[in-house]
């Protein structure tokens, strides 16, 4: 559920893009699906048994690759030409042992596209075709990824037209790349969703499964469902805003960063306990951005840092730890969480992290106003303002005094802590401000 590309474009951009990265590769990577569901499947590439180890997300492939991941997702083909100091996503990505599952966007009605419109309809599959030609012979590539969430997050996703071209550009995708499955990507599951896809898209491959609160059990959900190939768990990680707790002015409670390193933690290790159906799963968002908060979805701060949920899935992954661990939080004492308070209070608060390696840690605190630009199904929002003045004084040991806003509205306290080494956490805490 997390891109924002405008098919109408894709295909210009993307060859330009091809163009600026010079990607031409012979020998690309052969990749197969084998096995059946009564014995079990597993991926086998270049001849090799692969258990995807992944992140959803196209920066920080040092980091993943140091965590012990062996893969990413892409949401679109352009992501993957993306030249950075002169080496393209898929180059970078090879280099460093990391294979791609490259993302094949495919239009959302919710934002304009209709099933229904040939022009649309031919346009898309000409983006599709071009870029399956231009990237099918890199040897990063492990799978296409066809779409994401274009069912939409809220539907019943059981729209045939959709699933119809699906299995239309399955079939075209793998006439033109035998070497390479096809998985399509779908925001959770349900009983017509499930029947739909078996029913109208058969040349899928693998499906894969974008699932938050609950994740550890979606694959068992599609299996009971009637799905009888391979999938994958594409996103996962921390119960979304739409799934938490809310304060009484219904801003989601957003979950500290122990509790998301342990869902983190504990939904790998579910979702990889399937061995017999289950391929392997994609961490989201190995990266950072602004859903709701700054800090709810992103395993990195906005500055690049890793946090404790990289460390979490590292050790799911490996059973060892990062060499450098994130800082992790100790103690919060913070008397406007959630609450309602007055204009211009003083409030006292604290919040005591320590560093794994006995590093002194940076403290940054910030009060933001609560978002007003909230999207579903990942679309762009903005990042709300920062109000000036409310640190009056913070000290190294994660105390600080902060100044309530004078005017009315909902708020958030942020705390920012790094090590200096490229590791740090964010937590917030929810309040509004009435007189």
């Amino acid at each position: 559920m997390r891109n924002w590309n405008d098919t109408r474009l894709a295909a210009a951009a993307f060859a330009l893009l091809m163009i600026a990265a010079g990607e031409a590769h012979a020998g690309g990577s052969v990749v197969r699906v084998e096995g059946n569901a009564e014995q079990g499947f597993r991926l086998v590439r270049n001849g090799e048994a692969f258990r995807i180890r992944g992140a959803a997300g196209i920066d920080h492939l040092e980091v993943l690759a140091a965590c012990g991941g062996n893969a990413i997702r892409t949401w679109d083909p352009e992501s993957a030409s993306r030249v950075t100091d002169g080496e393209s996503l898929l180059d970078r990505a090879h280099r460093l042992g990391i294979a791609v599952t490259v993302g094949l966007w495919l239009g959302h009605e919710r934002h304009g596209f209709r099933y229904d419109d040939p022009v649309q309809i031919e346009r898309q599959r000409q983006a599709v075709e071009t870029a399956v030609r231009q990237l099918k012979d890199h040897p990063a590539l492990l799978s296409w990824g066809l779409g994401n969430e274009m069912e939409g997050p809220t539907s019943n996703g059981a729209n045939e037209r959709i699933w119809r071209e699906v299995n239309h550009l399955a079939a075209l995708i793998k006439s033109l790349d035998p070497n390479h499955p096809v998985m399509t990507v779908v925001a959770n599951v349900n009983d017509d969703k499930v029947a739909a896809i078996i029913r109208h898209a058969p040349e899928v491959d693998i499906l894969g499964i974008n699932a938050y609160a609950g994740a550890g059990g979606v694959g068992e959900a599609a299996v009971r469902m009637g799905w009888t190939k391979p999938y994958c768990v594409t996103e996962y990680g921390l119960p979304g805003p739409w799934e938490t707790a809310l304060t009484d002015w219904k801003a989601p409670i957003e979950p500290t960063s122990r509790q998301k390193a342990a869902t983190y933690a504990v939904t790998t290790s579910d979702i990889l306990a399937d061995e017999k159906r289950c391929l392997g799963t994609y961490a989201f968002l190995w990266g950072s951005k602004q859903e709701a908060t700054a800090s709810w979805f992103g395993m990195f701060l906005p500055t690049g840092e890793k946090t404790i949920t990289v460390d979490a899935v590292s050790r799911a992954w490996t059973g060892q730890w990062p060499a450098n661990r994130a800082p992790v939080l100790e103690e919060s004492d913070v008397p406007l969480a959630n609450q309602t308070i007055k204009p211009e209070s003083i409030v006292n608060a604290l919040a005591r992290y320590r560093d794994p390696e006995g590093r002194t840690l940076a403290y940054q605190w910030e009060v933001r106003r609560e978002s007003d630009d909230r999207k579903e199904g990942g679309d762009r929002e903005r990042e709300p303002d920062r109000v000036e003045g409310c640190v009056v004084e913070s000290a190294a040991d994660g105390h600080v005094v902060i100044k309530v806003p004078p005017r009315p509205g909902a708020y958030r306290l942020f705390v920012t802590v790094r090590d200096g080494e490229g590791s740090g956490c964010m937590d917030n805490w929810a309040f509004r401000v009435v007189p």
